[in-house]
């Protein structure tokens, strides 16, 4: 279960039972998991991203092997 659903689940039982000791215990505890589950999405974002940065280098280097060790230019000496 998760802390933003724990959280909740207390925050609705303080509410049920009149605690507001408990509801403001589950209301913490759901902004503790709303934390938690930002930094985990912001640490995705970073990896795809870094992912994404590598693949482009990769495509970029194989361009350049791809056109050959005069940039794609041809030698005009020998022809085509």
């Amino acid at each position: 279960m998760s802390e933003r659903a724990m959280g909740k689940a207390k925050e609705a039982y303080g509410a049920i039972i009149g605690d507001k000791a408990k509801k403001a215990e589950g209301r913490a505890q759901q902004r503790k998991g709303e934390v938690e589950e930002e930094t985990k999405q912001r640490e995705k974002t970073r990896r795809a991203e870094a992912e994404a940065k590598q693949a482009e280098k990769e495509r970029d280097r194989q361009r350049r092997k791809d056109s050959g060790g005069l940039g794609g230019l041809t030698d005009t000496l020998t022809g085509p």
